[in-house]
């Protein structure tokens, strides 16, 4: 296929994201991926949803039981209207709706020898023992992968069988340097019953995934024999399960020990206990891993689970409570949340009624956290309610991930969109969309009395500076934090607990993510690696298209060439020299045609990659060599070498047409995508020579590299191509735009850095990556995304019950391309200590200001009185109010004027309406200079 064609096969625009992380050729496997999926109870729906977001081909749903209260607590497909509605079938139109290049299917029947073969992946939920052997067992005979999902109530199971001989390409989620294929061995169910392999991290987990083994095992067992599963919360049942277990012929591999030494009993029966429920973030967080184990497997592509999952949120069940002590507390109410009261009851039901959470972020975990929300309850009654703040709008490349948006969303606000929509999935669901930005900014919206209504804050952001902030906020107002994050298959889920835990403390910055700056004459002159080059062709497209168009555009407004001029001075050397090429090469005046625009940019391939690197080798020879005898081009320095231009090569044809296209998009005037036609023209122009392009080419090739000042030449030589620049239409600068596949901004990158690469001698980053790193676009799933926002849901039982201890409490860290699942309990925050005084950060000194309000005296002599040592310096911000140090003059000045007076004297700022508290800084005597005092809160 030509390079410079879009793939007819894939939408690579919506796929964008998915496809950093998959590839292209496990993208199209995935499209022409045939699986069938049997239950759409709440795991099923979970499953469902993500392999239909993310492409697979047809996606057929069996399930011809009908829809019962217990399903709406997790099967957000479902509603009230649905009730004794065919499950699959009530699912099919809403799953459809998700993405209309997969075509969802239902069978009605039973599932026969002849549908299974028609299938590369088979799933089962929800479904019973006998069922799993008998479809297992032919579906590894016949070489069709199969799985097995299922959840009860907190806990999990998941089970792969991808057969005797699969091939995995790429079975790591690293970047290789050339294809890798491993080949697995899996065994069929009926063998994995009795010698099961399981994923776990320690003998430990590994200990307590093997009695959960034996609990699902005895719940099967427990069904067969009465014809129903364990009653909620009932201790006789939940006994028998317990016996059932304990029945059970040991598993091979135990060392010997008996089955009854292996058992926890107490595992088993919390278990059968809250086994009736039915909880969206389990199933939201297992329907994310089955899911990307089937991608796997029609994929190919990371290394399958070998061959059993457990997982187990047990840690959400409070320590000290006996539920079977008020079973009605945990009877069915013929309510959308059944499911839940069945494990938490009725009571912890309305305590999530009545909470009020701020979301921070709608966009793929955000959407996935409001849908939970929605499922669970969160502020669905009383004054509870959803905050959701976001001020992007739904793009195209949304719609793979965001699965609260459709197509006919596009260009709208991402926090109204998302508000609809979980409303719609939870009618009593009161959200409140928000199109500002949670920052420094908005502090007069989100402020006191914003945070004193709020219970918690849930957030789902992109950059670790607005986490930071957020996190700030948070431990500001004492409110609980809920974040989570990914990046491809890698995702975390952190809570954060007033006084129980430490407080977030993330990286400060993205410095070490690939968007990091470059020294400029690395980027300009010295390029070494791929991601330079790539830096380069962004700065030549700013300098090309926008910063040119908008200093005539000024120029042309203000009618005078000083202000323009002005912000020229301001610019640095290789700026400066962009922007000559545009007003003084090349063409002296503006261009009227297509083939104005292909001279334009015929000369400035010929300016950058021929007689640039000329110019180059001219002052840098490469036989140079350093004073101290070191060649000058050495490692890291590449000596670079001038290109001649070929039309006949894509790359050289792309640059050109890509080029001109911009330029011709600048002017207001037509393009052309015709490649013949262009390459025909390209024959008739001649190339442009040096003295043609650029007369002081040379002289500011020197500037640049030596970022000197403009001298009064060079303004006035942009003076008068201004003048020459500023007759007709206003000029359009183009702003870059990373999603359009269609606007040649990404073609124009990739083909400038490519070619730039060529120069240097260095690999090249093809399109896709290319896109990647200029566009800043973090690669993600749908998968991923799904898992960790499940994971926060669990968290969020925990903050809603009421105080626990520290050890109830999870981090989570996964990695789904590695089968890496860690699970473990925060810090406790930090004790620090100064003489008699200890605090943690969560501290504040919260001092009333009092009626009349105090004077600066009286505050520190209350503080004093309450550290019992002196206070040495009191600020606001970076401000000074109060100096041990001052001269005697300026204390008795400060010292009788009232807090709020001697702030606006020495910062020029009052409390803002609405403030109910003034947060102050204070050192005292004999501390060190690490020594971080608890925050004063004076209480307006």
């Amino acid at each position: 296929m030509n390079v410079l064609e879009t793939s007819k096969l894939l939408d690579e625009e919506l796929y964008s994201r998915q496809l950093y992380v998959l590839g292209l050729p496990a993208m199209q496997r995935i499209q022409g991926a045939k699986v069938l999926l049997s239950g759409l109870q709440g795991l099923g729906a979970e499953i469902a949803k993500n392999l239909v977001l993310m492409g697979v081909g047809i996606l057929t749903l069996h399930d011809p039981h009908p829809t019962c209260w217990s399903d709406l607590a997790a099967q957000f497909f479902l509603s009230e209207q649905d009730l004794g509605r065919s499950r699959a079938e009530a699912s099919q139109e809403l799953l459809a709706k998700l993405n209309g290049a997969v075509q969802v299917c239902i069978h009605t029947g039973d599932i026969t020898e002849d549908l299974l073969l028609d299938f590369q992946v088979v799933v089962l939920t929800a479904s019973k023992l006998e069922e799993q052997l008998k479809v297992g067992t032919f579906c590894h005979k016949h070489g069709v992968c199969f799985l097995v999902a299922d959840t009860r109530g907190l806990v999990g199971q998941l089970f792969c069988d991808f057969g005797e001989d699969f091939t995995v390409e790429d079975p790591t989620e690293a970047e290789p340097l050339r294809a890798t294929i491993q080949h697995i061995s899996q065994e069929p169910l009926d063998a994995a019953l009795l010698q099961p392999r399981v994923v776990a991290q320690s003998p430990q987990e590994v200990h307590r995934a093997h009695c959960l083994h034996r609990a699902f095992r005895a719940l099967h067992t427990f069904q067969q024999l009465h014809g129903r599963p364990p009653r909620r919360w009932d201790p006789v049942d939940a006994e028998m399960v317990v016996g059932l277990a304990q029945a059970l012929e040991p598993l091979k591999g135990t060392e010997g020990e008996s089955s009854e030494e292996q058992l926890d009993e107490a595992l088993v029966r919390t278990v059968a206990l809250s086994s009736a429920g039915s909880l969206s973030p389990i199933a939201t967080m297992l329907g994310a891993v089955a899911a990307q184990e089937v991608l796997k497997a029609v994929s190919k592509k990371f290394m399958p689970l070998d061959q059993w999952l457990y997982f187990d949120a047990l840690d959400c069940l409070p320590e000290d409570e006996e539920p079977f002590l008020n079973p009605e507390d945990y009877a069915p109410r013929d309510c959308r949340y059944d499911g839940q009261i069945a494990v938490f009851g009725a009571g912890f039901q309305k305590k999530l009624s009545h909470q009020h959470y701020l979301l921070v972020g709608a966009g793929a975990i955000g959407c996935e956290l409001l849908k939970g929300f929605a499922l669970v309850g969160l502020g669905a009654g009383g004054s509870g309610g959803v905050t959701v703040a976001d001020m992007d709008h739904v793009e195209r490349s949304n719609l793979s991930r965001q699965f609260l948006f459709r197509p006919q969303d596009i260009g709208r606000p991402k926090a109204e969109v998302a508000a609809e929509a979980a409303h719609h999935l939870n009618s009593n669901l009161k959200v409140t969309p928000l199109t500002y930005p949670l920052d420094p900014t908005t502090e007069h919206i989100y402020g006191d009395n914003f945070f004193s209504n709020v219970d918690g804050v849930a957030a789902a952001l992109d950059s670790f500076q607005a986490r930071h902030y957020v996190a700030a906020r948070c431990t500001h107002y004492l409110k609980p934090l809920l974040e989570a994050g990914t990046n491809g298959t890698r995702g975390s889920a952190c809570v954060f607990m007033p006084d129980v835990t430490d407080v977030y403390r993330g990286p400060a910055s993205d410095a070490d993510s690939e968007d990091a700056s470059y020294p400029v004459c690395t980027v300009r002159y010295f390029p070494s690696t791929a991601k330079h080059t790539l830096q380069w062709a962004r700065d030549e497209f700013e300098g090309l298209f926008h910063l040119s168009a908008e200093t005539i555009k000024r120029y042309q407004q203000e009618g005078h060439p000083q202000g323009a001029l002005i912000s020229l001075a301001d610019m640095d050397g290789p700026q400066v020299l962009t922007l000559l090429q545009v007003v003084l090469g090349v063409l002296r005046e503006r261009p009227q045609t297509w083939r104005d625009c292909v001279l334009w940019a015929l000369g400035h391939w010929q300016l950058c990659f021929h007689y640039g690197i000329i110019q180059l080798l001219r002052l840098f020879p490469p036989d140079k060599v350093l004073e101290d005898g070191t060649p000058f081009w050495s490692s890291p320095r590449q000596c670079p070498q001038p290109l001649e231009f070929d039309a006949s090569q894509d790359m050289h044809l792309l640059y050109v047409l890509a080029a001109a296209n911009l330029y011709a998009q600048m002017h207001g005037l037509p393009g052309s995508r015709d490649q013949t036609e262009l390459r025909g023209l390209l024959k008739l122009l001649p190339l442009p020579e040096l003295q043609d392009l650029a007369p002081i080419f040379a002289s500011d090739l020197e500037l640049a590299w030596a970022s000197a000042e403009l001298g009064p030449e060079h303004l006035k030589k942009l003076h008068e191509a201004l003048e020459i620049w500023s007759t007709g239409p206003p000029l359009e600068p183009l702003m870059f735009e990373k999603d359009n596949d269609n606007n040649f901004h990404v073609d124009f990158v990739t083909a400038a850095a490519s070619l730039r690469a060529q120069n240097y001698g260095i690999p090249p980053a093809n399109r896709t990556k290319s896109k990647r790193i200029v566009g800043r676009i973090i690669p993600a799933v749908a998968t991923t995304t799904a898992a960790v926002a499940g994971l926060v849901g669990l968290e969020l039982y925990k903050v809603v019950g009421g105080p626990r201890p520290l050890s109830a409490f999870r981090h989570n860290y996964l990695h789904l391309a590695e089968n890496y699942f860690s699970r473990w309990v925060p810090f406790a925050p930090a004790i620090q200590k100064f003489q008699h005084l200890e605090w943690t950060c969560w501290k504040r000194l919260e001092v009333p200001a009092g009626e009349p309000e105090r004077t600066l005296e009286s505050l520190l002599a209350h503080l004093q009185e309450l550290l019992g040592v002196r206070v040495t310096m009191l600020m606001r911000g970076p401000a000074v109010l109060y100096s041990a140090g001052w001269s005697l003059e300026k204390q008795a000045w400060h010292l009788p004027l009232r807090v709020t007076e001697v702030m606006r004297q020495v910062t020029g700022q009052a409390p803002e309406p609405g403030q109910r508290v003034l947060v102050l800084e204070l050192s005292c005597e004999g501390d060190e200079e690490d020594t971080t005092f608890p925050p004063v809160h004076y209480k307006l």
